[in-house]
């Protein structure tokens, strides 16, 4: 089966105060250690970047037939889609991935790409959840029925794009994929696999990657 890799990384890092796709970790930067991954563990990459980003990002993968570089959108969904639009018509298997998270491993992707493989709609990567939840009118919520949702998500390509078709927008592409009534399965995730989006974040992922290469 044809496995395409749709990695978004057109974010201006409003929180983190500038684009920190494009900041150190270790030797590479943050999003080209996730491109290096979507690489290894799929067939081809689409990847999504700031309309600024565009020319410097094609001439640095102009050599590498494998990644597709485009522009992003205005939102998470429609940067998706500018993704999905690169995407060959054969693919049968497409993974949505943040760039800011650089740490996500190679088994990770190939568990959601295997669930879809035997069979599954969707699958998504999921960490139990530490701290106590309440909502914001006072109710409390229990934390054994919740999970943190990551990236990678693999989807039946079909199902995906029949998600984006009316253009809706959403924290996530399962989260689109359930509102057309796609069942999506959850996987085990990885603590390791945060989102990078304070200094502090970065600080943690730097570390991580020193004590990587170190052992």
């Amino acid at each position: 089966m044809s496995v395409w890799i749709v990695i978004v990384a057109a974010g201006s890092g409003t929180r983190f105060g500038g684009p920190k796709q494009y900041e150190l970790l270790g030797s590479s930067r943050i999003v080209d250690r996730s491109i290096a991954t979507a690489c290894r563990v799929g067939d081809r990459v689409a990847l999504v970047v700031g309309a600024d980003d565009l020319g410097e990002m094609r001439a640095q993968f102009a050599a590498n037939p494998d990644v597709v570089v485009v522009a992003g959108g205005t939102t998470r969904s429609a940067s998706v889609r500018g993704g999905l639009g690169a995407v060959s018509d054969d693919a049968e298997v497409i993974v949505v991935h943040d760039a800011a998270r650089p740490l996500a491993t190679d088994a990770l992707f190939e568990q959601v790409i295997a669930s879809v493989l035997a069979g599954a709609a969707a699958a998504v990567p999921g960490v139990a959840v530490s701290d106590s939840l309440r909502e914001i009118d006072g109710g409390v919520v229990d934390r054994g029925r919740v999970v943190a949702v990551q990236t990678p998500q693999a989807f039946r390509a079909d199902l995906l794009r029949r998600a984006h078709r009316d253009e809706p927008d959403a924290s996530d592409d399962a989260t689109l994929v359930e509102m057309i009534g796609g069942k999506v399965e959850i996987v085990p995730g990885e603590t390791t696999n945060f989102k990078i989006t304070t200094s502090h974040d970065l600080k943690v992922a730097r570390m991580l990657v020193a004590e990587e290469s170190a052992s």
